[in-house]
């Protein structure tokens, strides 16, 4: 009657293990297009927040490495989240830009509409 208890013993560890965070390779994969596509759109390492990026992701692969795969979800989610900033805030900078150059052509013309009778 011994073995029963220790098979129901061994059962349950089994299952335990088997209710660890599966490997999120989708995630990793989502994380690593977030970041090539804000380089894409020219963000460098001297935007913060692509830095810390890509400081996450390398953090969520030595996680995988060692199996811990809810840290190495958690991380790649805040390293893809980072790199989507780092790609809003290059292409706010860029349409601000623009946006300035516009507003000087338009005040150069009404100066020029000015002038002429």
């Amino acid at each position: 009657m011994r073995i029963q208890p220790l098979f129901l013993a061994l059962a349950l560890l089994g299952l335990a293990g088997c209710a660890n965070d599966p490997a999120p390779v989708e995630q990793m994969r989502l994380s690593e297009q977030a970041l090539a596509q804000a380089k894409a759109v020219g963000a460098t390492d001297q935007v913060e927040s692509l830095k810390t990026a890509e400081d996450k992701l390398e953090r969520a692969r030595g996680d995988m490495a060692t199996e811990d795969y809810r840290d190495a979800r958690m991380r790649a989610e805040q390293a893809e989240l980072d790199a989507r900033l780092a790609e809003a805030r290059v292409l706010t900078q860029k349409s601000e830009e623009q946006l300035q150059l516009l507003q000087s052509r338009v005040t150069r013309l009404r100066k020029q509409l000015e002038v002429q009778p």
